[in-house]
């Protein structure tokens, strides 16, 4: 079987100076940085977040629909964090009026954004489907359990695939883990 790659993902403060630095760049930036936030705060993969639109978004509910991209399977229905709620209300407030049809996310991409962005803050460089880890490993290690964040993620394996990537979190999670075991 294959090993699970080594994932190197920026921790919360430097994934909040990523966006920052994204977000300032003229042009694109905006964009880039609301796409970067929406992947890294749902767990969508790239395709599923281009087909995103604002009639996906159930505000009242809290809950987004994701049009899955890679099996009959990852199509779904999540919760909706705090911090996608808000992004979202953002690009709303800023772009005005939308449709129920119109995209949420305006970027195609922001490869050459992410890349620029970890290059100045000495990080390894990102990719967008690293914001898929970086959502998942941010759910495990705010104590969601591997098979419900294996659900929102689309997997339907009940988490055996989140479990062989995700199963090794990073030392700092592990010994406050730890501290939290008690025989007494």
């Amino acid at each position: 079987s294959q090993r699970p790659k080594h994932l190197q993902l920026p921790n919360k403060p430097q994934f909040a100076e990523l966006v920052r630095l994204i977000r300032a760049n003229n042009g694109h930036g905006r964009k880039a940085a609301d796409l970067v936030e929406g992947l890294a705060y749902s767990g969508m993969r790239l395709r599923e977040a281009h087909k995103m639109v604002w009639q996906d978004l159930d505000f009242e509910g809290k809950h987004l629909t994701i049009h899955g991209t890679k099996s009959r399977s990852s199509a779904r229905t999540i919760p909706m964090v705090k911090d996608f709620k808000n992004l979202a209300l953002r690009i709303a407030a800023q772009r005005g009026v939308a449709g129920p049809m119109d995209r949420v996310f305006a970027a195609r991409e922001a490869l050459e954004s992410l890349r620029t962005a970890c290059q100045k803050l000495g990080l390894k460089k990102l990719v967008h489907h690293d914001l898929r880890h970086l959502f998942a490993t941010t759910c495990i290690e705010s104590g969601v359990d591997v098979p419900t964040v294996a659900g929102w993620l689309g997997h339907s394996d009940g988490g055996a695939l989140a479990m062989k990537v995700y199963g090794h979190l990073r030392p700092q999670h592990s010994s406050e883990a730890a501290k939290k075991v008690s025989f007494r």
